[in-house]
């Protein structure tokens, strides 16, 4: 197997995507599945990179990348050492982000006769779970998508209220991040950006307007997106198909650092079920 990390491609917003690659180097052309990380994730996350193993064994093209504006950098991509890009970030330029790295594999030379250009999927997690399936909605080279304990709503995450005009008038609110105890920043123009495309980030329209099959991948115990949402998606595209994770959480019970070098039985199943859904 053939692993190229931290390949920096050119964003459109000012900073660098940080992407890596997983794949068997045979000259034989491979689908190509695309791996987006949710909110206050990063691609070198927990068993990401196992995850991503497991694809390329199925002899897949596999790449996962870090949002440009996720908070990590070049030199560290791990963890939030640019709060100020952090604050920064928004759906646009989580969606611009990844049609960049889309666009770069087609294009890219060295992968020519690695990459099957006709079977492109996409896989977001949480937040990127939105993310995918609005991209899904709008880029017709994308043949199957899939979320793994994705959000149903943008706009129901944002303050209400008092907390709003607050946030409007400070100009940012900031979230304590458990794990690494950082005060991370939001500023005003993330709620700004999304108003102004109100339209365009609304879920629910894309998944109604999607026309090629779709994958909804939940835990039932997730304690950071309720599998209610899951319902809702697929609800709303009766076509789609859910499958319920028993006893597992939102991140399908691995943890960072995740120091085993198996998965989780929950997560081997996430991964079981896509692999067999792209496959079909």
């Amino acid at each position: 197997m053939k692993t190229i990390q931290n390949i920096l491609i050119d964003g459109l917003h000012s900073k660098p995507i940080l992407t890596d690659v997983f794949f068997n180097e045979n000259n034989q052309p491979k689908p190509i599945v695309i791996f987006c990380h949710g909110y206050k994730g990063y691609k070198d996350w927990g068993a990401w990179n196992i995850v991503a193993k497991e694809f390329a064994h199925n002899n897949f093209f596999f790449i996962k990348f870090n949002f440009s504006h996720n908070g990590g950098t070049v030199e560290n991509p791990i963890d939030f050492p640019d709060l100020e890009a952090f604050g920064n970030n928004n759906y646009t330029k989580e969606l611009d982000d990844l049609e960049q790295v889309i666009n770069w594999v087609f294009n890219n030379e060295l992968y020519e006769n690695e990459i099957n250009k006709n079977q492109l999927y996409l896989i977001g997690h949480s937040r990127a779970g939105g993310i995918v399936t609005i991209k899904a909605s709008e880029n017709k080279q994308i043949v199957k998508v899939v979320s793994w304990a994705g959000v149903a709503n943008f706009a129901n995450r944002f303050p209400k209220k008092e907390a709003l005009r607050q946030w409007e008038e400070d100009g940012v609110f900031y979230v304590l991040n458990g794990r690494t105890k950082q005060k991370m920043p939001h500023y005003f123009q993330y709620y700004q950006d999304f108003k102004l495309n109100e339209i365009r980030l609304n879920i629910k329209k894309a998944v109604e307007k999607l026309t090629i099959s779709y994958l909804i991948i939940h835990g039932i115990q997730d304690e950071s997106v309720d599998v209610q949402e899951a319902h809702q998606l697929h609800l709303w595209n009766p076509k789609s198909e859910i499958c319920l994770i028993e006893n597992s959480n939102h991140t399908f019970r691995t943890f960072h650092p995740y120091t085993k070098s198996v998965l989780t039985k929950e997560m081997t199943e996430v991964v079981k079920e896509t692999i067999r859904f792209i496959k079909q």
